[in-house]
């Protein structure tokens, strides 16, 4: 989750209530979680996205899961025949083109405006600035190299399973983050639009279903997949309340992709101690 600019929608009645919302309309608000969380070009309803934003936050980790597994599909076939360089590209292309690089472009604004040494409000017109500046393209080349390291060092089983879960736990991150932090910018701001008084709630929801879903696997990955979640938005989320005063579309894209991050690493270290 990233940008600034957007257009500002009010919050209205009917969406103070949006995981009700959500369970009345569940392919409309996730349609809209889809339309905004990846590339996929689907038109029907468009229109009426600016009703379900806040309700398609409950959707969000099981869309993460949807573009995880897709893109594990994919690196299932590059994988038998493909060096294990060459086949994390290809995986971490697949799950930044997918996404549209959205929350890519969010940890670079965020680089630029939490490492300028700057004032809250310095560093968040700074975030809004659509060029990178060095802070941000330091921050990328470094959580890009970080994620290759990861992906190329898995073992074909273990590169798979974590391909499938980073997208979902990175989502997952996203509605803790909104749980915990406030909205930073007064006024207008991406973030804005999904924020409501039900975020906490989505966060829960999406916390259980992501402890569900990775504990397929093993309990040793359930169990690395969730610290990796808590430890990341925690020291994050600290670190974005001191520096900004609370979260903005920008650091949402940042946790995300740290939190993504932190779920390889953590599957990581569970590989070599089970070898």
């Amino acid at each position: 989750m990233a940008g600034s600019g957007a257009k500002e929608y009010p919050e209205s009645k009917e969406n103070k209530n949006s995981l009700k919302r959500a369970l009345q309309n569940p392919l409309a608000s996730f349609l809209t979680g889809v339309r905004f969380l990846t590339i996929i070009p689907i038109s029907w309803g468009n229109q009426k996205d600016d009703r379900f934003f806040q309700s398609s936050l409950i959707w969000f980790p099981l869309i993460g899961l949807l573009i995880g597994s897709a893109s594990a599909l994919l690196v299932s076939f590059f994988v038998a025949v493909l060096p294990g360089s060459l086949t994390a590209v290809l995986a971490m292309v697949l799950l930044a083109g997918i996404s549209g690089c959205l929350h890519l472009d969010g940890l670079a604004d965020t680089g630029d405006g939490l490492l300028c040494g700057r004032s809250r409000e310095l560093a968040l017109e700074i975030m809004r600035d659509s060029r990178t500046g060095a802070m941000g393209v330091i921050a990328l080349g470094f959580l890009l190299l970080a994620k290759y390291s990861v992906l190329s060092s898995l073992a074909p089983a273990y590169l798979i399973s974590t391909v499938v879960l980073m997208p979902m736990a990175g989502r997952t991150a996203i509605l803790i983050s909104m749980a915990i932090l406030p909205y930073a910018r007064s006024g207008e701001g991406l973030g804005r639009l999904f924020y409501s008084a039900d975020s906490r709630k989505a966060a829960i929801a999406g916390l259980l279903f992501c402890v569900a879903v990775s504990m397929f696997y093993s309990v040793v990955i359930a169990f690395s997949v969730i610290s990796a979640i808590v430890v990341t938005v925690g020291f994050f989320s600290l670190w974005c309340h001191r520096k900004l005063g609370g979260a903005t579309g920008d650091t949402l894209g940042a946790v995300c992709e740290l939190t993504e991050l932190a779920v390889g690493i953590g599957i990581v270290i569970a590989s070599i101690q089970n070898s």
